[in-house]
């Protein structure tokens, strides 16, 4: 394989990653949302229904609390920045490793990683001559593809 090729393939790689990432933070609003409800939800169910502030601000700020405790009682910018950060790479990470984890433990391999291209590598050369063209390449205003498991693009042309 030329290394064209290679630099080209790992570019698309890293690209889906990153979008993967953009796509998780425009959508962060909603998922908040859809938290917050499901504490609630199980706030609710836990007490038969109705739930007091203590118990409310109990499902709405617990990991938050926990942060404060652990930091002295007091949380500064850069102490919750950190956290945050590392809970959204934390999940980037668990999302990655499901995607690619051939096996199933939890791990990443080079094999794992080598399965994943070969099966983007052969939906993208549609021609099955071993090469992918500038006319293979998918087409579109999107940016990225999220690509499954099996390959599919969820039916973006």
């Amino acid at each position: 394989m030329r290394k064209s090729t290679k630099l080209a393939l790992a570019f698309a790689a890293l690209a889906g990653a990153v979008g993967t990432t953009a796509y998780a933070e425009n959508n962060a609003s909603a998922k908040m949302r859809d938290s917050m409800m499901a504490r609630l939800d199980k706030a609710m169910s836990d007490s038969d229904g109705a739930i007091t502030f203590d118990q409310f601000s109990d499902a709405m700020n617990a990991r938050l609390k926990k942060l404060v405790a652990a930091n002295g009682g007091k949380l500064t910018v850069a102490q919750l920045a950190d956290a945050l950060e590392k809970a959204r790479f934390e999940r980037m990470a668990r999302r990655i490793i499901a995607r690619y984890d051939t096996r199933g433990d939890g791990t990443l391999t080079t094999d794992d990683i080598t399965s994943r291209q070969k099966k983007v590598f052969a939906m993208l050369d549609k021609n099955n001559d071993g090469k992918i063209e500038k006319g293979e390449l998918p087409k579109g205003g999107r940016h990225h593809r999220q690509w499954d498991d099996e390959g599919n693009d969820g039916g973006v042309q």
